[in-house]
């Protein structure tokens, strides 16, 4: 068994040459002695130096070393294995069959080395061409980055174009130098059905938030969902438990592409970096939690046969804040709490509950009826305060899955006017109505004083022309 203290292959042949022949160019032998000397060196036996086993080597190889050694600088790099002269290239291999094979590779990436071996054999049975061994075109295809790539689930436009940007571009590892610069978040599908209290079999998901440097858990929770709602609900609590993050990745997921969710990092001063479609391997930090999820706790909890929601959440809270927190972490080398406490910490202090929820909010502009004041939101109609009524247009803020909260803004500065309340036809029904906010100036009606100004001005610039007049009165009119 080998260790790492031992020299590479290449060496170890050449050490041993040279520990062999060495002496012979330490104390040359006298001439016509030097045939003597090898053939006592050929008798000898001599351990193999990667097997271990007993080996002797011929007179004309040992005097081939002697005279390869004696005439280099350096002996012992002399004496090194050789690269043979055909590496890199398959003579076996005819210009037939390697078009052939790069044909079907590009037709059928997702093949093994062997199902491409057997095509070929039929491929060229008529073109007189011969087929080379398994070895060798595997080796050629290995050569050649002709590896086996699994075709993508869906075979759309976006799959396809991320499958062949992983073809093209390297992956490579990466971690950021400072806690809470970046966090990944994610929803993992569970495997195990829970028990719904409307007894009901559900498969929950799993709401999860990492920290990139540290790996810390920010928040994991289980729902029966993968909405908007529930991915700011378990948002809030990570930041609520860990501070605000200087980024967010997360996938393109339905939910993480609503309005609400990217209106509330912006406003909360958080970049959102979703990764590209149909590249998992990007969030891979979250990916790999899953598994730990997978492998521990899910299987503690395998006697457990009414498992329920609430059960799951206690469970996964403690498993995390007990066990994967305080464990070491092999790529880190430290535990995921540790390494949190000693920074350096780039997070922000999250702000209260009322304005964070508030964030994740949207903005839309609504034609305010005149008749009655209202405007139409999710199909149900809002009351505009009657200061309001001389506005055409209005900006109103809300979440979509919460409608108990609408709020009246001001559209050029984002400033909170007034809270918007639904419509209530019971409430109305009474009769009983606010007056009217009067103006600053009385507008009350009056009574009509003569021509207007800008007529008696027309008339004036008219007659002062000298013009005749532009018609003709009736015969028997007289005229004035």
């Amino acid at each position: 068994m080998s260790s790492i203290t031992d020299p590479p292959k290449r060496d170890r042949w050449a050490r041993l040459r040279f520990a062999i022949i060495g002496p012979l160019l330490a104390a040359p032998p006298p001439p016509r002695e030097l045939h003597g000397a090898l053939r006592a060196l050929a008798a000898k036996t001599w351990r193999h130096p990667v097997s271990g086993l007993d080996v002797r080597f011929g007179v004309s190889t040992l005097e081939r070393w002697y005279y390869a050694a004696r005439r280099k600088p350096d002996p012992v790099a002399a004496l090194r294995n050789r690269l043979r002269r055909d590496i890199g290239r398959f003579p076996s291999l005819t210009a037939v069959a390697i078009e052939t094979l790069r044909a079907q590779y590009r037709e059928h990436p997702g093949w093994t080395v062997r199902l491409h071996v057997d095509n070929l054999h039929v491929a060229l049975a008529g073109a007189g061409s011969p087929v080379p061994s398994y070895p060798t075109i595997r080796r050629y295809m290995l050569a050649n980055a002709m590896v086996r790539q699994t075709r993508p689930r869906r075979a759309s436009q976006g799959a396809l174009l991320a499958a062949d940007r992983l073809a093209r571009l390297e992956v490579r590892s990466f971690e950021v130098e400072h806690v809470g610069a970046l966090w990944h978040l994610d929803f993992h599908h569970g495997k195990r059905s829970v028990l719904t209290r409307a007894g009901v079999w559900v498969k929950p998901l799993l709401f999860g938030c990492i920290d990139d440097r540290s790996r810390l858990i920010c928040h994991l929770q289980w729902y029966l969902d993968e909405s908007a709602q529930t991915l700011v609900h378990g948002l809030a609590q990570a930041f609520m438990k860990r501070g605000l993050p200087r980024a967010l990745m997360t996938d393109n997921g339905a939910a993480m592409a609503a309005c609400e969710f990217t209106a509330g990092l912006a406003t909360l001063g958080i970049v959102h970096q979703p990764t590209l479609p149909y590249s998992p391997y990007q969030n891979a930090k979250q990916e790999s939690f899953w598994g730990r999820v997978e492998g521990r706790l899910m299987a503690m909890l395998e006697g457990e046969d009414s498992l329920t929601l609430d059960l799951l959440n206690q469970a996964t809270q403690a498993w995390v804040e007990q066990e994967y927190h305080r464990t070491h972490h092999t790529e880190i080398g430290d535990t995921p709490l540790a390494r949190y406490l000693a920074g350096p910490n780039v997070a922000r202090p999250c702000p209260d509950t009322g304005q964070l929820l508030g964030a994740f909010r949207i903005e839309v502009t609504r034609r305010q009826r005149r008749a009655d004041g209202t405007v139409s939101l999710a199909g149900k109609r809002f009351e505009i305060p009657a200061r309001y009524r001389h506005l055409e247009r209005v900006t109103v803020r809300y979440a979509r899955w919460d409608l108990t909260r609408v709020e009246l803004v001001d559209a050029r500065t984002g400033a909170l006017l007034c809270p918007v309340k639904p419509l209530d036809k019971a409430a109305n029904a009474d009769g009983q109505r606010r007056a009217l906010d009067g103006p600053h100036t009385d507008l009350s009606p009056t009574p009509a004083a003569g021509i207007a100004p800008l007529l008696r001005q027309l008339l004036a610039d008219y007659a002062a022309t000298g013009l005749p007049p532009a018609y003709l009165p009736p015969a028997d009119k007289e005229m004035p």
